[in-house]
């Protein structure tokens, strides 16, 4: 995707920015790749530096409800302290490593429709400007696509994707936000939860997974929430019987609520019960067990199963709504 902004508005004339990037799709913690291309406008400048942030559009509760905010979550320099002539064109070639916390917006090639973006400042003369969004598709890790292809064989469901501005405590979040993906569940739970929600942790070792049951309430009960937490590596893919590892971590969560919902309190705070736990908004409370790995088995998993989960409306939205920047996610927002 390439985007062309003139940068008049800063008495740069016609000076154009055209940013290039090099894969349809990245991983969290890879490369992104690929160029910064600068002609120049009939005038000579000096170009004090170029940088790219890594921007999302985010879901923010607060006490008056939800609203969207944008957050930039990291940001790099790749050039600078040049001068580009008149009639010059020059292209500036980048590499930087995504944060491993990165959320996907794909899966198996279907959209998540969660709104990231790469944008580009180049600085003149001491003034600055933002340009427009390039639209960032990170597809999952293998280890992530592990997880998912096994919900997806186990009947779950694909129903939507947000980010969600927060910390998830007892974890080793470093972002300051988290994606969850809701999944509706199959037949034989679905008069216990509502959905489950998953939220993938990526480090360079392995990652956290968190899942999270939402309780369906009765007439004169209300609802509830549970989260557990269970370690996974990297290397744990095509070793492990990711149907049976996952299986297993969904019915420790699922009887773990139902015995917390016919003991716990209503509300929000803290709620501890059989290693559940309750959180109110804005912050996750965890399990503090461990998942254990059930050995090797299954090999490398079907990817029918991840496929599953992203076919149909995703997020209240059909695909002939498919925006064609994603600087439409951000608009009217603020300069950072």
């Amino acid at each position: 995707m390439v985007f062309k902004r003139l940068l008049g508005s800063l008495g740069m004339g016609g000076l154009a920015v055209d940013t290039v990037l090099d894969a349809d799709a990245v991983l969290p913690g890879g490369a992104l790749t690929g160029q910064v291309h600068l002609t120049g406008g009939g005038a000579d400048f000096t170009i004090e530096h170029i940088t790219l942030e890594l921007v999302a559009r985010v879901e923010v509760e607060h006490d008056g409800g939800e609203s969207d905010g944008t957050v930039v979550f990291d940001r790099f320099g790749v050039g600078g302290n040049f001068r580009l002539a008149g009639d010059e064109r020059r292209g500036i070639p980048f590499s930087v490593a995504l944060p491993w916390e990165t959320p996907v917006t794909e899966l198996n090639g279907h959209p998540l429709w969660i709104a990231l973006g790469v944008r580009t400042e180049v600085s003149v003369a001491g003034a600055r400007d933002k340009g427009d969004l390039d639209p960032l598709s990170v597809r999952p890790l293998p280890a992530q696509d592990a997880v998912l292809e096994a919900l997806g064989q186990l009947g779950f469901g694909f129903k939507s994707a947000d980010l969600e501005y927060g910390q998830i405590r007892g974890t080793g979040q470093e972002l300051p936000f988290y994606q969850e993906i809701e999944l509706t569940p199959p037949a034989r739970y679905a008069h216990q939860v509502n959905e489950i929600e998953v939220t993938f942790l990526a480090h360079p070792g392995g990652m956290e997974v968190v899942l999270e049951a939402d309780k369906r309430g009765g007439l004169f009960s209300g609802g509830h929430d549970a989260v557990s937490r269970f370690a996974v590596s990297h290397s744990d893919v095509g070793q492990v019987n990711w149907y049976a590892e996952v299986d297993g971590w969904v019915r420790q969560l699922v009887e773990r609520r139902a015995e917390y919902g016919s003991h716990g309190r209503h509300g929000h705070g803290d709620t501890h019960h059989g290693g559940s736990h309750s959180y109110g908004h804005g912050e996750h409370h965890h399990d503090e067990g461990q998942g254990h790995r059930s050995g090797p088995g299954m090999g490398t998993v079907i990817a029918a199963g991840a496929a599953g989960l992203a076919v149909g409306v995703v997020g209240g939205m059909v695909a002939a709504e498919v925006v064609d920047e994603v600087g439409d996610f951000f608009e009217g927002d603020d300069e950072e």
